[in-house]
């Protein structure tokens, strides 16, 4: 996919947005886990050492002061771990990363095909229910390592969850995504089509095809095909005249949200349709305009559990950075700096 903005221009606020996020004081959950993947993808793409001597020293420090429990959500600072992992050798992140796996597969909360419940706490905290996020924080995770360390079993549980996810959250006559489902009412709650629901499925997705070898033998992954096709085809039409996509995609006045834009825009770069490239261009856009001087990520929504109506989604801030924002708008640099590469 070609797109006018080039790697020289890009780098410089790459550099910037990672340099914001490692000075953000965030701890041991996924608003981490996001930022610091984002930080790991941008050192996958520029080789960048102080990055990975950054979160190799913040990783070291909480390992001393004591880690916290594990969450589906707090598995994703895994992803982080497997960086690490890869350019060390280091023990110590292959048993963190060996201990959230265990935490996945014997410890933690899943109903009906044994999918994943969306834990954030200790709590039972939404029963049965399944949201999008856990595609980030849990199933990629898994897949990542899997791949990593060749062991099949994770792979198909990792493609398991996507195969039930798709099952339970995505519209098949739209296309698009809920934010999520409760298996005990047998329904999607408010239904809405939430963007950064979509972000976190579509991205996911698009690298869940990117790195597993001979993905083509896995037969969830032909779901996995379709469904990310169908999905950006709507995607693409609800595009924002300012390359943003709307916190509640269907709503013509929904705010244009910066973090979901980032990673729809990042899975498109990564599925690599060429007809794709107008509206990853104009994304791209959207987002450099939304990245501040000093390398703040603006406009994107604070953490937003299923909302009860549309006013819910509507009404959540966007004052402040948040991790998922500088990760995702990180991943997206990132994709753009790799394709051109």
């Amino acid at each position: 996919m070609k797109l006018r903005t080039t790697s020289e221009e890009l780098l410089p606020v790459m550099k910037q947005v990672a340099d914001y996020t490692l000075e953000m004081d965030l701890t041991w959950d996924w608003p981490c886990g996001v930022a610091y993947y984002g930080v790991s993808r941008a050192f996958e793409v520029t080789g960048e050492q102080s990055y990975l001597d950054r979160m190799a020293a913040f990783c070291e420090e909480y390992m001393e002061v004591g880690l916290p429990g594990w969450t589906v959500n707090a598995c994703a600072m895994g992803h982080m771990l497997i960086t690490l992992y890869e350019q060390t050798g280091e023990q110590k992140y292959l048993d963190l990363i060996l201990s959230k796996v265990d935490y996945l597969e014997h410890k933690a909360l899943r109903f009906g095909d044994r999918v994943l419940q969306h834990t954030v706490s200790a709590n039972n905290d939404f029963p049965e229910q399944c949201w999008a996020d856990t595609l980030f924080m849990a199933a990629y995770f898994l897949l990542r390592v899997g791949v990593m360390l060749k062991e099949k079993r994770l792979v198909d549980d990792a493609l398991h969850q996507f195969f039930w996810h798709i099952n339970y959250l995505q519209d098949e006559n739209s296309g698009l995504w809920y934010h999520g489902y409760n298996h005990l009412g047998k329904d999607h709650m408010s239904g809405m089509y939430w963007a950064r629901a979509n972000a976190w499925a579509a991205y996911t997705m698009s690298r869940a095809a990117k790195i597993l070898p001979e993905a083509y033998l896995y037969p969830p992954m032909m779901h996995i095909w379709s469904s990310l096709r169908d999905q950006l085809a709507a995607l693409k039409k609800l595009q924002k005249a300012d390359g943003l996509w709307g916190t509640v995609l269907d709503y013509g006045e929904a705010y244009g949200e910066v973090s979901a834009t980032a990673g729809i825009a990042a899975a498109m770069m990564t599925q690599n349709n060429p007809l794709h490239s107008k509206y990853t261009q104009r994304a791209l856009d959207g987002v450099l305009a939304n990245i501040a001087e000093n390398g703040r990520v603006l406009n994107v929504s604070g953490g937003t559990a299923v909302m009860n109506d549309i006013e819910g989604y509507l009404g959540i801030d966007r004052k402040w950075a948040q991790g998922w924002g500088q990760g995702l708008a990180l991943a997206l640099l990132a994709s753009v700096i790799e394709n051109e590469g």
